[in-house]
């Protein structure tokens, strides 16, 4: 009898350690305690007082990997899709609803721990459109004439148009620059004292971009990931929160970008980011964040024409060259950051 009890127990413990290192079990486990509420964390911000930095990183990172299910939520657990990622983490995604709304709740394994827990609409925040052949063609056929006509032709003669009249602004670009970069540097280097703090951020932007489902770019070859990317940096990053912000005289878009460029330095500093890896990413940084500088800067110029006796208009026309230059720099930026995620990191 006693014989029978040891088996029992040892078939029991071998049983628990397969699922232990399962990614599948994992996951089904960890969005049962999820809908549950075991994991989301709920900020208190008389909670904070007190605590140390470490303690308020971990308590951001299940923030920001834990967040609360969608109401109404509905899972099929028997269902699972599993793909193992290159960077040798586990995605494990189950069908859901959430309402009217399709989806899926995917479930980021990595090295047998609950990495995060997100709820994906179907398409993820783009629009369907944008993630057709016939787009991502278009956008690809669009850069190489814009390339051509950059090189000999009438995008060439507006660039340069645009540089000489701009020109007349260059200090005040100069600064606009120092400032930008600066506080992005800032922002990395003060990462190296808050290391965890940093990472949480970084796991949050992370969370981010598979939210919008850039991540189905990556599965549409470099033109697809390319046309995704420039079009949310163009959409979100370049209109919403900065060339609409300069039309308010400026100051709007220098606080907006001001607090992006911190954040990103924080959360992209090579603080938590392998130094091959940033290295590479570098480029990226430097000529997308140039984009919103660019519009930040033609927002300035809008304010002081209105206020020196220039007037709004002629600010305005000022601000339409930058947005041209920025959005030249977001395609070229987002075929670099493609070719990056899709070949260099690899």
């Amino acid at each position: 009898m006693a014989r029978w009890g040891v088996l029992v127990a040892w078939w029991l413990f071998l049983l628990a350690a397969a699922q232990a290192g399962d990614p599948v079990a994992l996951a089904r486990d960890a969005v049962t305690r999820w809908t549950a509420g075991e994991l989301s964390a709920q900020i208190d911000l008389q909670e904070l007082q007190g605590r140390t930095p470490e303690e308020m990183a971990e308590l951001l990172r299940r923030t920001f990997a834990f967040p609360p299910p969608p109401p109404g939520l509905e899972l099929n657990l028997d269902d699972p899709k599993v793909e193992t990622l290159p960077t040798g983490a586990v995605r494990v995604s189950f069908p859901a609803v959430s309402g009217p709304t399709g989806g899926e709740v995917v479930v980021m394994v990595t090295s047998g721990e609950i990495e995060r827990i997100a709820w994906l609409p179907s398409g993820g925040l783009l629009p369907p459109w944008v993630k057709s052949p016939v787009s991502r063609w278009l956008f690809a056929v669009t850069s190489l004439l814009l390339l051509f006509n950059l090189i000999q032709g009438g995008v060439g003669r507006l660039w340069r148009f645009a540089w000489s009249e701009l020109a007349r602004y260059r200090r005040l670009y100069l600064y606009v620059n120092l400032l930008l970069y600066g506080l992005f540097v800032l922002g990395a280097w003060l990462a190296y004292g808050m290391p965890e703090l940093a990472r949480a951020l970084q796991e949050a932007v992370g969370g981010a971009i598979e939210t919008i489902g850039l991540d189905a770019g990556t599965r549409s070859g470099a033109a697809g990931l390319a046309w995704m990317i420039f079009y949310w940096n163009f959409t979100h990053g370049l209109l919403l929160t900065s060339f609409f912000p300069a039309l308010l005289l400026g100051i709007p878009a220098l606080l907006v970008n001001a607090a992006r460029y911190y954040v990103f330095g924080f959360a992209l500093s090579p603080a938590v980011i392998p130094p091959e890896v940033y290295a590479l990413h570098v480029p990226t940084l430097l000529i997308e964040l140039q984009a919103y500088i660019l519009v930040t800067f033609g927002g300035l110029v809008l304010f002081w024409e209105t206020f020196r006796g220039g007037g709004y208009r002629t600010g305005l026309r000022f601000l339409g060259l930058t947005l041209l230059l920025g959005t030249l720099f977001l395609i070229a930026g987002a075929w670099y950051e493609s070719f990056e995620m899709l070949y260099l990191l690899r």
